[in-house]
């Protein structure tokens, strides 16, 4: 491969860890509270209500079931609202950030009801409001659980970034279409998929050696 390409590709990779990180930041800005929400307002806890729970869950699983690439095209109006444009890197950050939405709150989910309800009762019993035991009860004991999951958002988002290129995303998604497929460099093509499959390595490890440290700490 020429120097030219290689070029490209170390800004594709700065691109797409741009929009990895940041569509994973803002959809656990959203996403964080509604998986609480979701934990919290079921039938039982400490803060029930039938009607948000039902509503609520029902959004996030109609949004987690339309494909990746379709969600794209279907947000193509409001990124174009949102950004001025509906290609590049900036523009795939909002579909990015739209698609992992429903996925953070559900993995939130998943890690706030991996905390004993013994620890729930306790706090209930020693008179803690529903702010105290969700921020210094459960969130505390199911932190190590949030950051393997946010690990795993992080790889998700990944490979929705690549997917974007699809559609004029940035990135190396758009390298690996645009070059590796439809020029049928099989050398670019290939090398993309190492470096994605590295960065998720790297995502995955740095999460798993946190979440072992936040355990034994």
């Amino acid at each position: 491969m020429s120097e030219a390409i290689w070029k490209m590709i170390g800004s594709g990779v700065l691109e797409t860890l741009q929009m990895t990180v940041i569509s994973t930041a803002l959809a656990y800005l959203i996403g964080l509270p509604l998986g609480i929400l979701l934990v919290v307002t079921e039938k039982g806890n400490i803060l029930q209500n039938r009607i948000i729970n039902t509503i609520l869950g029902t959004i996030m699983n109609i949004v987690r079931s339309v494909p990746f690439l379709i969600l794209l095209v279907v947000l193509v109006p409001f990124t174009r609202f949102v950004t001025g444009s509906s290609i590049g890197t900036t523009a795939t950050i909002v579909p990015l950030t739209v698609g992992t939405i429903p996925i953070v709150a559900r993995m939130v989910e998943s890690s706030l009801k991996e905390v004993s309800p013994g620890i729930i009762e306790a706090a209930e019993s020693m008179g803690a409001s529903p702010a105290s035991i969700i921020f210094r009860f459960i969130l505390p004991e199911a932190t190590p659980s949030l950051i393997l999951g946010g690990a795993i958002n992080l790889a998700t988002v990944l490979g929705y970034s690549a997917m974007a290129g699809c559609i004029g995303g940035g990135g190396v998604g758009a390298i690996a279409l645009n070059y590796g497929w439809y020029r049928y460099q099989t050398d670019v093509l290939l090398v993309t998929v190492v470096i994605l499959i590295l960065i998720v390595q790297i995502f995955q490890e740095v999460g798993t050696i946190l979440a072992a440290k936040k355990r034994h700490s």
